[in-house]
């Protein structure tokens, strides 16, 4: 049950934002945290506060019109949600998937502006993206689309108001088109206006690994908190996109070994562990299936067609595919074959009941506005390099990623630790990323 003071206030949002059931699951689970923040320090409840935390400052929708190489004319839909710049110019990846709808994107927003809170950058929270999908588009349909919606996008967006990355279906070939077109409309070279560039035009290194690596990173210090880390221990990774990958990378160059990846048509298992470079050759290049993965691979992969990576047994689980991936079925199987941790490398992908049977289990539970914040800290890394006109090092950028994700689990652990629940990562990720808005919003006063 929710405290009595906060049950009004989700229902308001139920009934402000009807059948917008994964940004209703994203508020209750915030709200669920914060009974006890509210008892110890009423103010945060007065002048609306928390309901203007749940409310975006802004939803934006326009149309996407395109013409396809058959010389089609194409419509897709355009969203932008800008959620909360209490901490700093609105701040999240955009998305393009044929699922992606406005109470998609205001779930994602919504998370962001947590997420970007605890990182400890001046980053305020947004998102975006469209109901397009890149896959099978050639690059001249792809160029096409990003123009056309960066050209809507544009007057939304800037440096010091707002700065999408990549996401879902969102890579460097789509952030370059767009970034082309901004530059072409406004005729400046804003570098700090878009995260996720080429290194060659303003990116930063370790940009494309940071999510999968930061989530890494994550877990460990989850780990080492119980004398434990990944040396020896099976690991399961869902996806095989860029998260996925980079998840693999850095969980193998600790000494895990990882077993299994998916994709959605099923899941590959390799005993003798993943062959990233394979992995890589195949997804990243020749854009295939982890089906094509297993038959490279040979004998010692099993593709299994519609199944679920999560009933490969484990000692470190870390979903890093989509939303509402991994349900309780899934978490108790899970736990029955031993598993230690669990780390959200995706934005919320484990259902609410997958979380409740961790928490009862106590398996070690990083959620993704913890554990995936990586990627956007490092976009805030890099947005500092175009501000100064620099450029570091790999091994100077991966330090300081390591750190922001150090100090965002050592910050989540001393908030549960505070509030009574010592290890409740959940219940400490909510508050200290509540906190840190709230004060900002308040010192701001209503607007």
């Amino acid at each position: 049950m929710l405290d009595e003071k906060l049950q009004p206030i989700f229902d308001d949002v139920l009934r402000r934002n009807p059948g917008e059931l994964e940004f209703h699951q994203a508020v209750r689970e915030v709200l669920d945290s914060l009974g006890a923040v509210v008892a110890k320090h009423p103010h945060y409840a007065e002048n609306a506060l928390i309901e203007r935390i749940c409310e975006p400052e802004r939803q934006i929708i326009f149309r996407v019109p395109w013409i396809d190489d058959a010389g089609k004319v194409q419509i897709n839909r355009g969203f932008r949600v800008q959620f909360n710049s209490a901490l700093g110019p609105f701040k999240g990846g955009l998305r393009f998937h044929p699922s992606v709808l406005v109470g998609t994107i205001k779930f994602l927003g919504f998370e962001q502006t947590f997420k970007n809170a605890l990182t400890g950058m001046p980053i305020g929270g947004g998102k975006g993206g469209s109901d397009f999908d890149p896959k099978g588009r050639s690059e001249a349909e792809v160029m096409r689309f990003c123009q056309s919606f960066m050209t809507e996008l544009a007057r939304h967006l800037g440096e010091y108001t707002d700065v999408p990355a990549g996401d879902i279906g969102v890579g460097q070939r789509e952030i370059g088109y767009m970034f082309g077109q901004y530059k072409r409309m406004t005729n400046r070279y804003e570098s700090g206006v878009l995260t996720g560039k080429g290194l060659t035009w303003g990116g930063s290194r370790v940009r494309t690994e940071a999510t999968g690596y930061g989530a890494v990173y994550f877990v460990q210090r989850m780990l080492q908190r119980r004398g434990e880390d990944f040396a020896g221990r099976k690991v399961v990774v869902s996806g095989a996109g860029n998260v996925a990958i980079y998840t693999i990378e850095k969980a193998q160059e600790l000494g895990g070994k990882v077993i299994a990846c998916s994709d959605s048509n099923g899941y590959v298992m390799d005993e003798s562990g993943i062959d990233l470079a394979l992995l890589r050759e195949i997804k990243e290049r020749k854009r295939g299936r982890v089906s094509d993965y297993a038959k490279a691979r040979g004998k010692s992969a099993t593709y299994v067609e519609g199944g679920s990576v999560w009933d490969v047994p484990t000692d470190i689980a870390m979903p890093s595919a989509t939303q509402n991936e991994l349900n309780g079925e899934d978490a108790r199987k899970l736990v029955k074959n031993g598993v230690r941790a669990v780390g959200e490398g995706a934005n919320m992908p484990c259902l609410p009941e997958a979380v409740r049977v961790f928490a009862d289990a106590k398996v070690l539970f990083g959620p993704g506005k913890a554990t995936n914040a990586g990627g956007v800290a490092t976009s805030a890394l890099e947005m500092q390099q175009n501000a100064s006109r620099d450029s570091w090092t790999f091994e100077e950028t991966e330090e300081r990623l390591a750190t922001i994700m150090h100090g965002i689990h050592d910050r989540c652990a001393q908030t549960a630790e505070e509030y009574g629940e010592p290890g409740n990562y959940v219940l400490g990720a909510n508050i200290a990323g509540f906190i840190r808005v709230a004060e900002a919003m308040r010192a701001l006063g209503v607007v």
